[in-house]
């Protein structure tokens, strides 16, 4: 009995792939045999590096667009770092969550609108009562520059201010596209507070009920790892709000008892200044450092802004080798160099917002990484309830 012979044209077509995979295998052998071994790894990592970047971009240019609803969620969810301890105890004592969480939200924004009044009813009568010092300060100035040289009696005053009219009258169509500016500003100032204060009061009422329903868009077997590391960076951030919180209020206490002390004017509003500036690491103390010392050159004379110098840098010195390695650095575990670089690319990316919430976050993502290279869900046979609060056990 013969067998039919077959043709190369009649082979089966499933060796058709084989042959093309084949084919695939030798040109990927030809150029890795072509390519230097660190060529490779090069293209690698700069494709890679490159869809990061592209993508970060991406998602900053979207936040850049919807800010004013990303930045009073931020904003509540730090002072719902702030206020949860306090929350835990009201829940402790049977208070119903919702009253908790309306008693708090209420009792912040009262302690803050009381510091505010206090801090603008000390600007007025301080700016009155410097009206005199800033005046001698000026005719100082003006006898100083007279005393060079340069007379000030030519200059015609009258001429000035028409001018200044003229100037005002040609660029009155910027005036009033500045002013509805302003008006659009403080309008979009006021939905963020409301929105801030939304979100605070859920926050604290329904955070847990959120986070979880955050994990359903997490595939199941990732589910505990994700959230275990949530709340670790919850935790950090926590931490960072409420020693930041302290840090702030020994600068300004430091600087505004120093400026009492020393009789610069306007001591009681410059601490609340140096307060909220503490909050932007690294460049808020220098800032409010600087007006420190120029409001006791203007107010007082050199020697004056001499010592108010010297009580800033003191001050400072105590945060930076005292207040940030003892209890910062136990709080956050961030170099300081990770902290300048952060505050700076937070800065040219969304400004003073940037600047004010890059530190936090880079605390949350740091604390959240950390605890995924731990893998503490492995040493765990007993997993237990997702979803469940670790800190609140």
């Amino acid at each position: 009995m013969t067998t039919p012979s077959t043709s190369p044209g009649d082979q089966p077509q499933s060796d058709a792939p084989k042959q093309k995979a084949s084919l695939s295998t030798r040109v990927q052998e030809k150029l890795a045999a072509d390519l230097p071994y660190g060529v490779v790894v090069a293209a690698g990592w700069s494709w890679r590096m490159l869809l990061i970047i592209i993508m970060s971009a991406v998602a900053i240019w979207l936040l850049s667009h919807i800010s004013l609803l990303i930045i009073p969620v931020l904003v509540a969810a730090l002072l719902a770092t702030l206020l949860q301890p306090a929350h835990r105890f009201f829940l402790k004592l049977k208070v119903p969550a919702v009253l908790s969480s309306l008693l708090l939200t209420a009792a912040l924004i009262l302690v803050v609108a009381a510091l505010l009044t206090l801090a603008g009813q000390q600007l007025a009568v301080g700016f009155a009562t410097m009206q005199v010092s800033v005046a001698a300060g000026v005719r100082d100035f003006i006898a100083l520059i007279e005393s060079w040289g340069l007379s000030l009696e030519a200059l015609d005053y009258q001429e000035l201010l028409s001018d200044l009219a003229q100037t005002l009258q040609e660029n009155s169509g910027a005036i009033v596209s500045g002013a509805l500016d302003f008006g659009s500003t403080a309008t979009n100032i006021l939905a963020g507070f409301a929105m801030a204060v939304f979100s605070l009061i859920f926050f604290l009422k329904d955070g847990p009920r959120i986070w979880s329903f955050l994990l359903n868009f997490v595939p199941k077997h990732h589910r505990r790892a994700v959230d275990g590391a949530g709340y670790a960076g919850w935790g950090a951030l926590g931490s960072y709000v409420r020693v930041q919180i302290f840090v702030a209020f020994v600068d300004a206490l430091g600087i505004g008892v120093g400026a009492w002390l020393l009789g610069v004017p306007l001591a009681m509003p410059l601490g609340v200044l140096v307060f909220l500036g503490s909050f932007i690491p690294i460049v808020g103390a220098v800032l409010t450092g600087a007006v420190a010392v120029l409001l006791a050159l203007v107010a007082n004379d050199w020697g004056n802004a001499l010592l108010m110098l010297a009580v800033v840098l003191g001050v400072q010195q105590l945060e930076s080798n005292v207040l940030q390695p003892l209890i910062m650095g136990k709080a956050v575990n961030l170099h300081p160099l990770a902290v300048f670089l952060a505050v700076a690319a937070g800065t040219a990316t969304m400004g003073l917002i940037g600047a004010v919430f890059a530190v936090p976050v880079m605390a949350f993502i740091n604390e959240f990484v950390k605890y995924l290279s731990r893998k503490p869900w492995l040493k765990d046979p007993d997993p237990g309830p997702i979803l469940s609060d670790p800190s609140a056990t």
